[in-house]
């Protein structure tokens, strides 16, 4: 298990305890509409994005959800090497083979509660099929198999990609990196997804402290 999962290796610290503060924050944002699809995103690269999804994921499931965390980026899928597993399958078979959707090639992340659907093959033109109906099948898929869908998606002002999905779920999550993260990129992330009508639930600061886990959260 990599060392990077706070919730599992250092549950004491204060990094553990901000994600599950983040984990209730989260929970509880919307009484009305419970949350049962979520992307994490960033403005660009190496903002955190992928850990704190990966850390998040974990403390949700320790707080009694079933979660399946899905690598949902199809260009530099990161969610295999920080869980140490293949990804020989995954998302990109989900869309193009109907016939996975019954049986969806999730792995055991060894956390209770906790599966793992990572990018599978590199697809040609991962935008149209993040955006494709066979995308809202896969996603409904999901969702019949846990109470809480997390997403890792690529950075907002990369590639389309994120939007093409923060569209089809209940809400984002944006990371950004202390003392890295420039505030123009944040606002100009912002105001895109939100140009576009997507629920951007609040933002993550990571590294606020010097360390690897999480510093604060934004609603």
């Amino acid at each position: 298990m990599t060392p990077n999962l706070i919730p599992l290796t250092d549950p004491r610290s204060p990094a553990a305890d901000a994600y599950r503060g983040l984990r209730t924050n989260l929970l509880f944002s919307s009484v009305e509409r419970p949350l049962r699809t979520l992307l994490v995103t960033s403005p660009t690269l190496q903002e955190g994005k992928s850990l704190a999804a990966a850390n998040l994921a974990v403390s949700l499931a320790q707080g009694g959800r079933s979660v399946i965390l899905v690598d949902g980026d199809l260009r530099r899928p990161a969610q295999p090497a920080l869980w140490g597993l293949p990804n020989e399958r995954g998302l990109t078979d989900l869309i193009l083979n109907p016939d996975a959707l019954a049986d969806p090639p999730l792995q055991a992340s060894g956390v209770d509660g906790l599966s793992l659907l990572f990018s599978g093959p590199n697809p040609p033109n991962p935008a149209d099929l993040l955006g494709s109906k066979r995308m809202d099948a896969a996603i409904a898929a999901l969702s019949a198999r846990a109470d809480v869908v997390l997403f890792d998606a690529p950075p907002v002002l990369a590639v389309t990609d994120a939007m093409l999905l923060g569209l089809k779920l209940d809400g984002v999550l944006l990371v950004l990196r202390a003392g890295e993260t420039r505030r123009d990129h944040a606002e100009q992330a912002k105001a895109l997804l939100e140009k576009v009508h997507i629920h951007v639930l609040g933002a993550v600061l990571t590294d606020a402290h010097g360390g690897s886990g999480m510093g604060k959260y934004y609603s």
